[in-house]
């Protein structure tokens, strides 16, 4: 699902952007070892960001991570995911493709639901990473 188009103000270009919460430590392992493989699009946590230049909340950012791709739009959780492994070589891009493609895309939802859901139980979680329940 894409959200709205942010291109830079003065140049009317976007660099791709991979928006991850920067307080949780599950969501900071799995963002840098994205940046690793991806050389051309930035890695940043929202805290470091202005989320709003985005079209984004705080709750959108703490709920999922986002990218921004060069267009300036935004793809939240396993599509943004997906949009970024593809930008990373073989096998990430192929994986990335398989995430966003159905039958895959259709059970790529839930499970990124719940390790969104359960990313305080993750290896490299802390307490910053447990989302409010409802």
């Amino acid at each position: 699902m894409s959200a709205t188009r942010h291109p830079d103000e003065t140049t009317g270009a976007t660099s791709e952007l991979l928006i991850f919460d920067g307080d949780c430590g599950f969501c900071t392992v799995t963002a840098r070892w994205i940046e690793q493989r991806i050389s051309h699009a930035e890695v940043q946590p929202w805290q470091a960001l202005d989320i709003a230049a985005y079209g984004l909340t705080e709750d959108d950012v703490t709920t999922a991570a986002y990218w921004v791709d060069a267009s300036g739009v935004t793809h939240r959780g396993e599509r943004g995911i997906a949009l970024a492994l593809q930008q990373a070589g073989q096998p990430w891009k192929i994986v990335g493709h398989l995430i966003a493609t159905p039958p895959f895309s259709w059970l790529a939802r839930p499970v990124y639901a719940l390790i969104a859901k359960y990313r305080y139980k993750m290896p490299g979680a802390t307490d910053a990473c447990k989302l409010p329940q409802p």
